[in-house]
Order: structure tokens, then sequence, then C-alpha cells
């Protein structure tokens, strides 16, 4: 396989597993003069395999010119809050790790993920966040729990 096809691959694997966000709103964290400001944006996103579960994950976002253009590189912070909104339905088997979510932090293969891990033993599911690129990552990560319990 050619370099370019092994990217294409990947990235065409990284357009399809990506679940959709809901921007909720930004603060502002450092005013810039010029660009755009640092900030911190928290999205809302759906657990695709799991009804019932919502997730809060909120991130830092460079500002300056590089961020007012959308070429600046995000930096790995991060953190996460998932919580069960209504019954709790799972659709299909879980595997024991899985995507739940990933979103695009730089132009250049830079990605927030959410893997969903199942707790057995517990009844729990467990949702870490982790920054990643495709060559290395950071050991940044931000851990949220949702217990499978029954919803009156």
């Amino acid at each position: 396989m050619t370099k370019i096809s092994c990217y294409s691959a990947i990235l065409l694997a990284f357009i399809t597993t990506t679940t959709s966000a809901e921007e909720i709103g930004c603060v502002t964290t450092t005013w810039k003069l010029i660009g755009s400001n640092n900030k911190i944006c928290v999205q809302a996103f759906d657990d695709p395999k799991v009804q019932g579960v919502s997730c809060h994950i909120s991130q830092a976002k460079a500002g300056g010119i590089s961020g007012a253009l959308g070429v600046a590189e995000d930096p790995s912070q991060f953190s996460i809050a998932c919580r069960q909104i209504g019954p709790i339905v799972i659709k299909d088997k879980l595997p024991d790790e899985e995507t739940a979510f990933t979103e695009s932090t730089s132009l250049f293969f830079k990605e927030t993920r959410v893997s969903r891990l199942f707790d057995a033993k517990r009844n729990t599911l467990v949702y870490v966040a982790i920054s990643r690129k495709i060559i290395d990552g950071a050991p940044a990560n931000s851990i949220s729990t949702v217990p499978i319990m029954p919803w009156n």
C-alpha cells in the first residue's frame, strides 16, 4: 500500500467513525489583540450505541491569528462528563472498548477521541477522553462513568 493510499484509508476511517457533537458555547480564557481569543468550548454528544447516555466535553481552543484561520493545533486539554439522561438501551452487544466520539483538533491528524469501555463487574460504562496523533499521543486524559441503572 502506498503512503498516499495509507493516509487516505486513515482519513476515510476517521470520517466514517466521527459522531457529530452539538456546540453548547465557549468561554474566553485569554483575550488576544490580534486574531481570535483562546477559549474553552463545550460540546454535547449522545453515545451512538447507547441510547439514554449523553456526554459533555470541554476543550481548550487555540486563538491568535492561526486560531482565527483554523490552522492552530489545539492543546491537549479537556474534560468530560457523561450522564444517564433516560432509560439506557444498548442497541447491539458492546465490545470491550470502542470509539464513541472523535473530533479533529488540528489540520494535521490530531484528534480528541472518546472511547467507551464496559465494566461488566460493576455494570458501568466508562468513557475516557484522550488526545491522539497518528504517530504519538498525549498522556492527558479525562474519565467519566455511567452506572447502568433503572430509569424511573
